[in-house]
């Protein structure tokens, strides 16, 4: 029973990280395979049932990254638009106030455009953190918490992203213009008494936020699995099984 359920599970990965598939004849074709593959389920070894799981979380993290390549795959979603920096929003208002709205969201859109160009990058460490991974670690994905495969990416890659992508960000944004704006911003911000210290590094912000980002939207297609289109495949399955 353990290997059906943990059959099932790496097809609903495969389904449910691909936003491609159809809620409809793919269903249909999708329980028909696992039907065949549980009715043979005696012959699959441990070893090609965490295969299968590896297969779709790869298909899973290269939506997200490619999800994240796409113009504005930051800058349009609510909760991965990379922000300005705290130490420069305390004077959003009076900047807005005196004109500087073209100025400031260019500033933010160039920040968010950096991340787009080097999102493509992080895909080949979730590959490798896939590669790695053990029976052990596909049960606990398998059967954890709502997050459980985010969690495991994070543990694996998070200390690599950074290392990686920062170099890459600190190149894309020079292309995109950054470092500009953000002078033009603080430039603008010295002119307002008593205005502190607003300095940050933005190479290790805006890679931070690429990061962050990264998790957000592959939570996202975890919770697929987790919440209702999952259960609703979960009653059919039940079906399929009984």
């Amino acid at each position: 029973m353990k290997k059906i359920n943990f059959i099932i599970g790496s097809y609903l990965f495969f389904l449910l990280m691909n936003p491609c598939v159809s809620v409809g004849a793919d269903y249909g074709s999708l329980f028909k395979k696992v039907q065949e593959t549980v009715g043979g389920s005696s012959g699959i070894s441990q070893t090609e049932i965490v295969n299968g799981l590896k297969e779709a979380l790869e298909i899973g993290t290269g939506n997200t990254v490619r999800a994240l390549s796409e113009t504005d795959g930051y800058y349009n979603n609510p909760e991965l638009k990379i922000p300005l920096p705290e130490s420069m929003q305390k004077f959003e208002k009076i900047l807005r106030a005196t004109g500087y709205d073209s100025q400031l969201n260019e500033f933010e859109l160039s920040m968010n455009r950096a991340a787009e160009k080097a999102a493509p990058e992080a895909e080949a460490l979730f590959v490798d953190a896939i590669k790695e991974m053990t029976f052990s670690d596909a049960d606990k994905i398998l059967n954890g918490g709502d997050n459980a495969a985010t969690v495991y990416f994070q543990e694996k890659t998070t200390d690599k992203l950074q290392t990686l992508l920062e170099p890459i960000i600190q190149q894309s944004m020079e292309q995109v213009g950054v470092t500009q704006y953000y002078k033009s911003v603080s430039q603008q911000i010295q002119t307002i008494p008593f205005a502190g210290d607003y300095v940050v590094d933005l190479d290790s912000y805006v890679t931070e936020k690429s990061i962050d980002g990264l998790f957000i939207r592959l939570a996202e297609e975890e919770a697929k699995i987790r919440t209702d289109p999952a259960a609703r495949v979960t009653d059919l399955l039940q079906k399929v099984f009984q």
